[in-house]
């Protein structure tokens, strides 16, 4: 089992920029956090060490066979190496050397149990609970092998260095087995529930900085939507009005005039359509724009009268209450909006353009259409104003279709939800 990056070990990470972790408390701690291999080799020689000295001692004081003490010695290194090397990622491999080494250091009368004491607590913090407690099940077992087979030794006389009770000290080995291992268990735990906790701070704090920038690019694209709507409706009407004052500028200047006088009303109210849609924003100083509300459904026959002063033949027609909701109202005003410069645009010789409103109880429809016989290249644009509406309408979790009338002419229909669906039950 590895380390995990949002363990006691790494105090100091951050989540979010700014989210600061918990760590170990007290310098000494932390110290020993930071420098987990230098903790490995002290635990390592301070069981090696004595081990292998005390092992030499009693094999030179009671005269034991030299395979007895080159079997204790060797088991004695390897579970001290695999302390070492292995207590926090591979404790399993830890704790069968240190089984051997309990059952190999029978014969010397003196068992054998710390290496198998250290693993049960490493087993409990670095692997889990469950895995500690049966590491301890098979301990005791073993633990009492040992002590049986150094009894049964001593009386075989392979070895008789002192006298020795195998039940006493099974049950004092798994007395001694069973608290490393509720220590190492609570440590464990402990560890565990802070790296949980570690762990969701780093989710929540990623899961805001995604919120974070879904915002930032929702008011984006909400920003492009209603610039291109804004100048594409204004400069599709200044254009036509300027073309329809050269035209007649020289046979009926008092007409063109009008024409360019529009030309710079239609101007003025692309201008502060633009600045209404931006007071949200700050300006240079720091201080708010001035702000004034979007466009709603009552300015809809206002949008109309332009659009027949710009020369297009429209009839509007409304049916039902009146419309609710400010964002619903701004919606369907830019769809009406939308639909006629597209007209305006495309549909040269239009003898009727009708918009249509409709407000049901569930759902209000707005339909544009006209009957100009068009090309099959009408949509001669980047197609942005169509799919803006589009975007503006999934919003509402609505339809719109758009596409040529059977016959001539072409149609834009969208339906919009009176109570719209709330996106974060999406979510």
């Amino acid at each position: 089992m590895t380390e995990s990056p949002l363990a006691l070990d790494h105090p100091d990470g951050a989540a979010g920029g700014e989210l600061r972790l918990p760590r170990p408390p007290g310098v000494i701690r932390r110290f020993w956090a930071r420098h987990p291999r230098l903790a490995d080799g002290l635990i390592a020689g301070i069981y090696g060490i004595p081990t292998v000295i005390g092992t030499l001692v009693g094999a030179v004081e009671y005269a034991l066979p030299v395979w007895v003490t080159i079997a204790a010695v060797a088991t004695a290194v390897a579970a001290a190496v695999g302390l070492l090397l292995f207590r926090r990622s591979h404790p399993s491999v830890v704790l069968a050397l240190a089984w051997l080494s309990c059952l190999v250091s029978a014969p010397t009368g003196s068992i054998d149990v710390l290496a198998i004491l250290i693993t049960l607590y490493a087993m409990a913090v670095y692997s889990s609970s469950r895995a500690a407690w049966i590491a301890y099940g098979v301990s005791v077992v073993v633990g009492a092998a040992a002590a049986y087979l150094s009894t049964w030794l001593r009386d075989a006389l392979v070895v008789d260095p002192f006298e020795f009770d195998a039940l006493g000290s099974s049950i004092a080995f798994a007395v001694f087995m069973l608290i490393a291992t509720l220590i190492g268990v609570t440590v464990g735990n402990r560890r565990r529930y802070l790296d949980a906790l570690i762990a969701r701070a780093h989710d929540l704090a990623r899961e805001r900085d995604q919120e974070r920038q879904l915002a930032a690019a929702a008011e984006r694209a909400r920003i492009a939507r209603e610039m291109h709507d804004i100048v594409s409706h204004g400069l599709t009407v200044m254009i036509t009005l300027a073309d329809g004052s050269a035209a007649t500028a020289e046979h009926e200047p008092a007409r063109a005039a009008e024409a360019m006088r529009r030309v710079a009303d239609a101007g003025r109210d692309a201008l502060s359509e633009m600045r209404r849609m931006l007071g949200v924003l700050n300006d240079a100083s720091g201080q708010a724009a001035t702000r004034a509300p979007q466009p709603d459904a009552a300015a809809i026959p206002g949008l109309v009268d332009g659009f027949r002063e710009a020369g297009l033949p429209v009839r509007l027609t409304t049916s039902g209450a009146a419309i609710t909701g400010t964002a619903l109202q701004l919606a369907v005003y830019r769809i009406a909006q939308e639909g006629l410069t597209n007209v305006l645009r495309h549909a040269d010789g239009a003898q009727q353009v009708e918009v249509l409103i409709d407000n049901r109880d569930d759902a209000v429809e707005i339909t544009v259409e006209d009957d100009a016989v068009h090309p099959s290249t009408r949509m001669t644009g980047a197609g942005r104003g169509l799919e803006g509406l589009r975007e503006r309408v999934a919003l509402y979790g609505g339809t719109i279709e758009a596409g040529p009338r059977t016959g001539a002419g072409w149609r834009l229909h969208a339906t919009l939800p009176t109570h719209p669906p709330d996106p974060r039950e999406d979510r």
